[in-house]
């Protein structure tokens, strides 16, 4: 196994004072490494990164037409929402179009991950429903491919189930990593997830965004949700959140999802790459800094001077009085050649 290699610092009064440390792949659409840092064999779970890939079902499948589903609903397919009022309002509106309500979400209950969301409907004294998950617009998706084939919902987050099983192959196709009961997890919304290498991540994302080696419905349909995604950015993360930030500059030049345990992806069609990022210690802050400078890097010549990216690069941090007291900061390893 490589060893991590430091991918982001954390200053205070300009000193290091902790490093996150993670593996980065880098991939063309034919499977040719362009970077490889730390260890990208070793099976990690992409978590919520693969969203995009398990919401092509959706599209491929006919339901999205046969619902008539908006750019804001594909969006929300994919996304790891942060429990808004737009997201619950959506998620709601996909179960209607398949004659279904919150009842028929198997991802849990939890608070929006949005404070000022988890504030304002604490205030009501309305308790959060499943519809606040992060995970609903997916479920969502989930539930409206069942209900358009005639397929019962129910159970559908075991891997037994029809949905699930056609999501499974999706996924095992284009990371061509076998997704079996050896490598499969549970998710935070008990969905399955299987640990994959991270080259293969980074191989399938570039294939979502270059459609190389996908059937033409497949290509078209990962065409379909990059596309809503980048009409309809907020759906996919929230306010302030990496990818919606991201996707709301760059549109459809770049698309990134973030996952849960310090895992982060983006797919660069211009330049027919993807980008897999596992964080060791779990943190996303890590692996945001570091996928920014990497986006910087290889995303085209327009990518390296970008002012969002460049924020999100080198971050701010300020403690409660709104005192700037340091930053988090990318490796100086991944920047852009031109500032190596």
């Amino acid at each position: 196994m490589r060893t991590a290699v430091p991918l982001a610092e954390v200053l205070r009064g300009g000193r290091v004072e902790s490093i996150h440390f993670g593996s980065v792949a880098v991939v063309d659409d034919s499977g040719s490494i362009l970077l490889s840092l730390g260890d990208i064999e070793t099976p990690v779970y992409p978590r919520s990164t693969t969203k995009a890939l398990q919401a092509l079902s959706l599209v491929e499948s006919g339901a999205a037409d046969h619902y008539n589903l908006t750019d804001q609903e594909l969006a929300l397919a994919c996304a790891s929402h942060r429990g808004e009022p737009e997201h619950a309002a959506t998620a709601r509106q996909m179960l209607e179009r398949a004659g279904r309500d919150e009842a028929s979400l198997e991802c849990g209950v939890h608070w929006p991950t949005n404070a000022a969301a988890t504030r304002a409907l604490a205030a009501t004294g309305i308790a959060p429903c499943a519809l606040h998950n992060n995970c609903s617009g997916k479920h969502a998706g989930f539930i409206c491919t069942a209900c358009a084939e005639n397929i019962d919902p129910t159970g559908y987050i075991s891997p037994e189930h029809p949905i699930m099983q056609r999501v499974t192959r999706t996924l095992a196709e284009i990371t061509g990593i076998p997704h079996t009961a050896a490598n499969r997890g549970i998710d935070g919304c008990s969905i399955p997830t299987y640990a994959i290498p991270l080259r293969a991540l980074a191989l399938a994302f570039a294939r979502f965004g270059t459609g190389k080696t996908l059937s033409s419905d497949r290509a078209t349909s990962a065409s379909r949700l990059r596309k809503a995604v980048a009409a309809a950015p907020f759906m996919i993360s929230g306010t302030g959140g990496f990818d919606t930030r991201v996707m709301q500059e760059l549109g459809t030049k770049a698309f990134t999802k973030i996952g849960a345990e310090g895992v982060l992806i983006a797919s660069l069609p211009q330049t027919g790459l993807g980008i897999a990022i596992k964080c060791q210690d779990g943190a996303l802050r890590g692996a945001e800094a570091a996928m920014a400078a990497l986006l910087r890097r290889f995303g085209g010549s327009d990518f390296a001077t970008n002012p969002v990216l460049n924020d999100l690069t080198r971050k701010e941090l300020r403690n409660w009085n709104d005192i700037l007291i340091g930053e988090i900061r990318a490796s100086a390893h991944l920047t852009p050649v031109s500032e190596i």
